[in-house]
């Protein structure tokens, strides 16, 4: 197949949501042997065009294109039959199945009589595994993997499909960067099969490493579509939010010397004698490589897994976190990396969806105050700017960033003293970012104490006040704002490291 073969083409497609028009005559088209990057602020309708090439929404005005024939997904499977294969933002396996179930899922190898041959699935998912590089055990179960390791799998199991597209919904958000090279070198065997893939990212340097062509969409709008060599970054961008980004990280305020979160000595499954202060309108970063023990750390404090030793004190005061209750309690609030299992419901609104831990603060005499909810649910997605049609809109009808601010929102509305943000802008545009990190900056000028982690180093370092430099579950030395560099903290983690080994 020639490199310029067309593959698919959406002609004027045009999509709505109660209230909301997300896709208003959109046209794109995919060739074979190239990468499209699909881009654009979160709401501006890359998710919703998807879902319509991948057969998730089978109502929508305009035509569908597909080998030279037009077509009409009622459902998923049809796509994937017609060879187009998604790997979605929020992942979606099931976690009691292992690697090998999840990859085969109803299409596994059969022996005669249609009994399920146990070895040959074994087989052939290590195989799909080894083809990127990836020494899992294929008998793993889902749940025992990583973030980043279940989006792999998600990104092998549409590899296997032999799919002729392949949408990558922010397939990098959650990845090393060994894994993110993997995963590169695997899209350039895929274009020379004459694979055509759509790329979809908020991380510009990547869209111009991997990608050929490039459609811009706003507000459901196509602003543009062409060779992506054709534009440099900052025009891309300004495309993208309508105006010019400039100083995307906010200036810091300068934090109280009064002490709020004291950990001492603190040891879990992952990490061992971690201690760490953070003052009162302090925002401390995380540093370190994935699997450091950064996010397990984060998680102790909050009570989601369990610590073995060691002591956190609160305003002064120790604190006894059992769970999240007891966390919730004292006053930390968490936002974990996997908004999808840990953020928020789905299937419940926005107006629930804040609710759900925050019964207590709108209940008059046991029964809940709903003129209360509708006021404070209002006036904290109109602070957030949370893009929805009402609060009654499903949580899972938002896009990534949306979806974020509703779990910032859930823990705004309460008297939280240290706010944990795990990953808070993955999967998120650069308009968006910008919003989460003015907020940040301003809920630690209001004196809120904040620990971030993130995989995004200038993120980490342009955010903080003092950095705490993780590797190997424990914490090996500190660097003020202003000497903090990316070379500083690697060299500690690679010195770090050694020294760990040797102990």
């Amino acid at each position: 197949m020639a490199e310029n073969d067309v593959i698919v083409e959406l002609k004027s497609i045009r999509k709505e949501f109660p209230g909301v028009v997300a896709l208003n005559r959109v046209s794109l088209t995919l060739r074979a042997g190239r990468v499209h990057a699909l881009v654009g602020e979160n709401g501006a309708g890359k998710s919703t065009l998807m879902k319509i090439l991948s057969g998730a929404y089978s109502s929508y005005e305009g035509e569908v294109w597909v080998g030279g024939r037009q077509v009409h997904f009622q459902h998923e499977r049809n796509a994937l039959d017609m060879g187009i294969a998604i790997v979605p933002q929020e992942l979606n396996p099931i976690p009691e199945m292992t690697i090998a179930e999840n990859i085969f899922l109803g299409r596994e190898p059969l022996r005669m009589k249609g009994v399920v041959d146990l070895k040959e699935r074994s087989r052939k998912a290590r195989e799909c595994l080894s083809a990127l590089g990836l020494d899992y055990d294929p008998e793993m179960k889902m749940w025992q993997l990583s973030v980043a390791q279940r989006q792999m799998v998600e990104i092998i199991k549409a590899i296997s499909r032999n799919s002729r597209v392949i949408i990558m919904d922010e397939p990098t958000s959650a990845l090393t960067g060994v894994e993110t090279r993997y995963l590169f070198d695997q899209i350039a065997q895929l274009k020379s099969r004459g694979i055509a893939i759509v790329f979809i990212s908020h991380k510009l340097d990547e869209v111009y490493e991997i990608c050929d062509d490039v459609t811009v969409l706003r507000d459901g709008e196509m602003i543009s579509t062409g060779l992506l060599s054709d534009v440099d970054q900052d025009q891309l961008i300004a495309m993208m939010v309508g105006r010019e980004v400039r100083d995307i990280y906010p200036p810091l305020h300068k934090p109280s010397g009064e002490p709020l979160l004291k950990v001492e000595h603190l040891s879990g499954e992952t990490f061992k004698d971690v201690s760490f202060e953070i003052h009162r309108g302090e925002i401390v970063g995380f540093a370190g490589m994935m699997g450091a023990g950064r996010s397990e750390i984060a998680r102790a404090i909050f009570g989601l897994d369990p610590h073995a030793g060691g002591s956190i004190a609160l305003e002064g005061r120790p604190v006894r976190i059992r769970n999240t209750i007891d966390a919730i309690r004292s006053g930390i609030a968490m936002v974990c990396e996997d908004r999808s299992v840990y953020g928020f419901v789905g299937v419940r609104s926005i107006r629930d969806n804040i609710v759900l831990p925050n019964s207590d603060l709108f209940s008059r005499h046991g029964f809940l105050d709903f003129r209360l909810i509708k006021e404070k649910v209002t006036d904290i997605c109109g602070r957030l700017s949370v893009k929805a049609a009402s609060i009654d809109t499903l949580a899972g009808t938002l896009s990534g960033g949306n979806q974020q601010k509703v779990v910032l929102s859930k823990w705004l509305v309460r008297n939280v003293k240290l706010l944990i943000l795990d990953e808070p802008t993955r999967g998120i545009d650069v308009g968006a970012k910008q919003e989460i990190y003015r907020l940040i900056a301003q809920l630690a000028a209001e004196g809120m104490g904040i620990l971030i982690i993130a995989s995004e180093m200038p993120e980490v370092l342009s955010m903080s006040h003092r950095v705490q430099v993780i590797a190997d579950g424990r914490v090996i030395g500190e660097l003020d704002r202003d000497e903090a560099t990316q070379d500083k903290v690697m060299k500690m983690i690679v010195k770090g490291r050694k020294r760990n080994e040797e102990q």
